[in-house]
């Protein structure tokens, strides 16, 4: 993975993508979600439309290995520090969605 994060870095300066405007690039982080729900909408009529999935997480990966670069922030440094948060998180699923322990006290 290590090496597929330096591609999309040297790509993004070599298109000057890392002087771009970072409020513009969360815009396109926002439009390629979108392009994951659409995706998995389409996936329940179409279930070999898994492929459109498979390409919107990809561009969602880029777009925020972008936003990461804008900020002069290693893109592995902030899964690292997202990982040592839920690494050690407790709680529990409910209908289908994890419920961190300290959501389901109160």
């Amino acid at each position: 993975m290590d090496e597929l994060v330096k591609n999309v870095e040297q790509w993004a300066q070599e298109k000057g993508l890392h002087e771009s405007n970072p409020e513009s690039q969360f815009l396109k982080v926002a439009e390629e979600l979108g392009e994951i729900g659409a995706a998995m909408s389409r996936m329940k009529k179409k279930p070999e439309k898994i492929i459109d999935l498979k390409d919107a997480i990809g561009d969602t990966t880029v777009t925020l290995i972008i936003l990461a670069i804008q900020h002069e922030l290693e893109f592995q440094d902030c899964l690292q520090a997202a990982y040592d948060v839920i690494k050690n998180r407790t709680g529990e699923m409910v209908n289908g969605t994890f419920i961190k322990s300290e959501d389901l006290e109160g």
